[in-house]
């Protein structure tokens, strides 16, 4: 009897090991590290102070950071033909030498770098989490397809929630707002993390969870329960000084809250095996695919030419060249490539606006909480418009960049905590309009070529990014520091006053707002798409038994009658 008990326990150790859930709960933890190039506003005046960098060579180190996140074409190339394992690995060994590197560059270990030297640096820094994000993402839409919207907002949600998280463990290991400690925590942290996490991710064949929205829900409450603690832990830390102590307190609190995704997945694989054991056939078919290279069949002209209609699988070519694609790319240039923009240069805004020094660790915070609000609420908002009333994607996608243009609008006009403000739209605007891109791309070019596609709808960011932030905010800020006198000095060309951002923000809010409008054009492109069933060819392959959903609705039944009779005998 013994032995069944250590048997059957052993079983069910695997399958949680093994089921998609727990895969989930890795995923999460995997791409908080994903977050990190969220902070590079938080250590960017260290680079223009080391280095003496004016304003526009800053906003080219900027650029190459936003380059690296959103140029993630290379590893949706690499997805298409590699196991999820080898892209991790690359992931975790370019983060750790990158970060690693810089660190050594300011920490006067090694020379002093190039200007070029540095921009290759940033790069891989932020280009490296292309690798856990596109194997986490890819794997997680295969899994659950018809529930892409909400698993996408969750996954770029926790991405958001990283930069302040890495903050926060940055404050209680190390104590203090040092940007070099967190230079060295952003090379090791991220990639142990990663290191002891990839290996449950992977395609998991199952059978659909008969309650697999509400599962979501309380990841969904999970979720938010960790965003909230932050911002009040920021906002307490914006009041009152903490000692080292005090963030270790904060930090075990946030390990507690993001520990109980993993008892969320223990439960529902409790009773998917408690299922197992009722049925003849089991719910959860748990089966690992052999992994290997394949090759990649490239498209005729003539297939390039026979476009398939929305929602079905579209070849690479057929996507891109596109008319659909070219409208998301005019909208994604515009809209995320100006509020990527302010968001680099956050430091400097609140600098020329004189803000304390220790708000501009909290506003990043704020950007990366508010960032997590912003992609939660658009993955299960827009599910939850689109299935049931129809509304197409894009349209949301217009209303989250017109959102951002008030945000623009706050800095370019300033007034007293603008800036806080601004942080709050513009990480929320930025974060609603991240998973809607990448469910538009699934949307209407299929799930075959996935991994590579939205790798290349990402490409329109740091386009966007380079023009905003190096041609236009970086130009600007130069140029009124140059006219009111200042020069460098060996700790980079610092601007002071509500002119230094003035005009260019008000050029970002202008071109948010066309990108709002070829949303809109796209939004009324696809209208009819949108009104029939985009799910339904991937709900025939994943259809729930009708026994499966009898019995989980008996249990909650059960559990029901049961929590009533324990109140009435109370």
């Amino acid at each position: 009897m013994g032995n069944n008990r250590g048997g059957e326990s052993w079983l069910f150790v695997k399958q949680v090991v093994e089921g998609r859930w727990f895969s989930v709960f890795t995923s999460f933890l995997i791409m908080i590290g994903c977050g990190s190039p969220y902070l590079f506003g938080t250590y960017s005046k260290l680079l223009k102070t080391k280095f003496d960098y004016n304003q526009t060579q800053l906003n080219t180190l900027g650029f190459a950071k936003d380059l690296g996140s959103n140029l993630g074409v290379f590893a949706g190339l690499f997805a298409e033909v590699a196991p999820p394992w080898m892209l991790f690995l690359v992931g975790i060994s370019s983060n750790f030498f990158s970060y690693f590197m810089i660190w050594l560059s300011v920490s006067n270990y090694v020379s002093k770098p190039q200007l070029w030297l540095m921009f290759v640096y940033i790069y891989i820094t932020s280009n490296s989490q292309n690798f856990p994000n596109t194997a986490v993402m890819v794997t997680s839409v295969g899994n659950f397809p018809d529930q892409r919207g909400i698993i996408l907002g969750l996954l770029k949600g926790f991405v958001g929630l990283g930069g302040a998280i890495l903050t926060q463990i940055n404050l209680a290991i190390y104590g203090n707002q040092n940007s070099m400690d967190l230079l060295l925590l952003l090379s090791w942290l991220p990639s142990i993390v990663c290191s002891l996490c990839f290996l449950p991710i992977r395609t998991i064949k199952a059978r659909k969870h008969p309650q697999e929205l509400k599962v979501f829900y309380h990841l969904l409450y999970v979720s938010i329960a960790i965003a909230v603690f932050l911002l009040f832990l920021t906002i307490t830390q914006r009041n009152i000084v903490f000692s080292q102590a005090g963030y270790a307190s904060g930090v075990a609190v946030i390990v507690l809250l993001i520990c109980l995704p993993l008892l969320i997945a223990i439960k529902e694989e409790l009773f998917l095996f408690k299922l197992d054991k009722q049925t003849m056939n089991p719910s959860v078919l748990v089966s690992i695919p052999h992994e290997q290279l394949e090759e990649i069949s490239l498209p005729s002209v003539s297939n390039v030419c026979k476009k398939p209609k929305r929602g079905e699988d579209f070849s690479i070519l057929q996507a891109l060249l596109s008319k659909d694609m070219t409208l998301i790319f005019i909208a994604t240039v515009s809209a995320c490539g100006s509020s990527v923009a302010a968001i680099d240069n956050l430091g400097q805004i609140a600098e020329s606006l004189e803000y304390p020094n220790h708000s501009i660790s909290i506003l990043v915070s704020w950007i990366s909480i508010f960032n997590f609000f912003g992609r939660v609420f658009s993955g299960f908002i827009s599910e939850t418009l689109m299935t049931k009333y129809k509304l197409p994607r894009p349209f949301m996608f217009g209303l989250t960049q017109l959102f951002t243009c008030t945000g623009l609008l706050s800095i370019a006009f300033p007034y007293i905590n603008s800036v806080y403000i601004a942080s709050l739209i513009i990480g929320f605007g930025l974060g609603a309009q991240t998973p809607l891109i990448f469910a538009i791309i699934s949307d209407l070019f299929g799930l075959k070529h996935y991994s590579t596609l939205l790798n290349c709808g990402q490409l329109a960011v740091p386009l966007g990014s380079y023009i905003m932030n190096v041609e236009v905010i970086g130009r600007f800020y130069d140029a009124e520091a140059t006219k009111i006198g200042n020069v460098k000095n060996g700790k980079g060309l610092t601007c002071t006053g509500t002119h230094c951002f003035s005009e260019s923000f008000m050029i970002l809010a202008a071109v948010t707002l066309f990108g709002a409008m070829a949303s809109f054009v796209l939004a009324y492109r696809t209208r009819d798409f949108y009104k029939g069933d985009v799910y339904k060819k991937y709900r025939d392959d994943i259809g729930v038994t009708q026994s499966n959903v009898e019995l989980y609705s008996a249990d909650d039944r059960n559990n029901e009658h049961k929590k009533i009779t324990d109140d009435r005998s109370k």
